[in-house]
């Protein structure tokens, strides 16, 4: 793989792509997350709250430079399309469980999110396989993301 002007250009724009899907998610956390948030009954193994914000800059970074190393190869349309999905239901996520204060129906979205994820990373995998490795952080996340979903909602339900 060439490193060019056109190449770098194109990691940028994943880049921006997965930024936006983090702003729009960082959107409703916003506007939960000092309030609603807060008051939850969470886990014991509840993160403190000044972590997610360098995690998901690490893990949108690394989704970003997946979908490129991807992009690059050429000819893995289906695998970047279902990024695209995986994406969107990250973002879905945010609006279920902050803007909509909703942990059970965020929960289904999670372990959507979740199959897609995996799903993408076999696909980068099998097209690239360092791109299906850069997913797997993002996956790990995910499942801790997911577990602690499912424990905010049987704590407050």
């Amino acid at each position: 793989m060439e490193i060019t002007p056109r190449t770098l250009a194109g990691l940028a724009v994943f880049v921006v792509i997965c930024f936006a899907a983090a702003g729009a998610g960082s959107y409703f956390t916003a506007t939960s997350v000092g309030t609603w948030y807060a008051e939850l009954k969470k886990p014991a193994w509840n993160p403190p709250n000044w972590l997610f914000g360098p995690v998901w800059t690490f893990l949108y970074l690394t989704m970003a430079v997946a979908a490129w190393l991807v992009w690059m190869k050429g000819g893995a349309t289906s695998a970047l399309a279902l990024f695209a999905v995986q994406l969107a239901l990250n973002v879905a996520w945010s609006g279920l469980f902050f803007g909509l204060r909703a942990p059970l129906p965020a929960f289904v979205g999670i372990v959507l999110l979740w199959d897609a994820i995996a799903l993408t990373g076999y696909l980068f995998w099998r097209a690239v396989p360092a791109a299906g490795w850069l997913m797997a952080p993002y996956l790990a996340w995910v499942t801790f993301a997911g577990a602690l979903n499912l424990s905010i909602w049987m704590l407050n339900s």
